[in-house]
């Protein structure tokens, strides 16, 4: 009888994607440092007490030192994650499957059926209990569904491999002053670093829905937006409405403004008819 392999792939590394677009400056640097700097073996890690359940605060019990698998497949993600890294808004615009593809940590059945196990508990039982990134599980109160979780890294992440959390600040100012310059150019207000975080948010929430390989996920979003367009467009742009006031906290509205929440409103509704007329995958 043949031995059974612990993991699939032992050496897992991040590749970039075939269609690779040469990434800023300080994500390039960031990335050099992570490959020379051994991430997975950190002495950070020692001096964090309090290793927490996000969603419990439950303190986990947890080794000192990851098993080398482990520590290979951290390796290969802190190299992805960088490189899908937004960097004003913090986002990593790319799902955990995703993530699990470039750095070859999904698997697959003898049926064909994809695993990403590995990559997802890489991130849930470490990453983010140990604080290196923070995940938000968004419901849709639209379609009335999840989508795939938000990531966002924190300080700690960049402290890894000596990228401080006032260069990091530094490093996100300068970029949105280079935004808005270019904004300036083409006659558009000025943004915050809040407003360039909910953008992002929405761009990664509206991709996740074209994204999806669930058939079955992918025709309920359908049938659910065909019913919110086939309602009298008044009740649907209220329908819209009445549901996305709900995701943001009163503060947040007051930033966002009457006329950009409009805006939000005609976007969504925009989003939901082209959902609507798309095929299944």
């Amino acid at each position: 009888m043949s031995e059974r392999k612990y993991v699939y792939n032992p050496y897992p590394q991040f590749i970039q994607p075939e269609n690779h677009k040469k990434r800023p400056i300080f994500i390039r640097y960031a990335m050099e440092r992570s490959a020379t700097i051994n991430v997975a073996h950190n002495k950070i890690y020692l001096s964090i007490c309090n290793f927490k359940n996000p969603i419990t605060g439950r303190v986990l019990p947890r080794k000192r030192r990851l098993n080398e698998h482990r520590a290979r497949a951290l390796r290969a993600m802190v190299q992805a994650m960088l490189y899908y890294f937004n960097i004003t808004s913090t986002l990593v615009m790319a799902s955990v499957e995703r993530l699990s593809d470039v750095c070859g940590l999904s698997t697959y059945s003898s049926a064909g059926n994809k695993s990403i196990t590995r990559a997802s508990r890489l991130i849930t039982e470490f990453m983010e209990p140990i604080g290196l990134i923070c995940c938000q599980k968004v419901w849709d109160k639209i379609l009335g569904m999840y989508i795939p979780k938000i990531i966002l890294l924190q300080p700690l992440f960049f402290m890894l491999f000596d990228i401080s959390q006032s260069q990091l600040i530094q490093i996100r100012i300068a970029q949105l002053q280079w935004i808005n310059i270019q904004r300036v150019y083409d006659r558009k207000s000025q943004m915050t670093l809040f407003e360039i975080e909910q953008r992002a948010k929405d761009k990664y929430i509206q991709r996740a829905f074209y994204f999806r390989n669930s058939k079955h996920m992918f025709s309920k979003q359908k049938k659910k937006a065909i019913e919110i367009i086939r309602l009298e467009k008044k009740h649907a742009f209220s329908h819209i409405l009445k549901n996305l006031i709900k995701k943001y906290s009163i503060e947040e509205l007051c930033s966002i403004g009457l006329i950009n929440l409009k805006k939000k409103v005609n976007l969504e509704y925009l989003r939901l008819k082209q959902l609507a007329k798309h095929s299944i995958p």
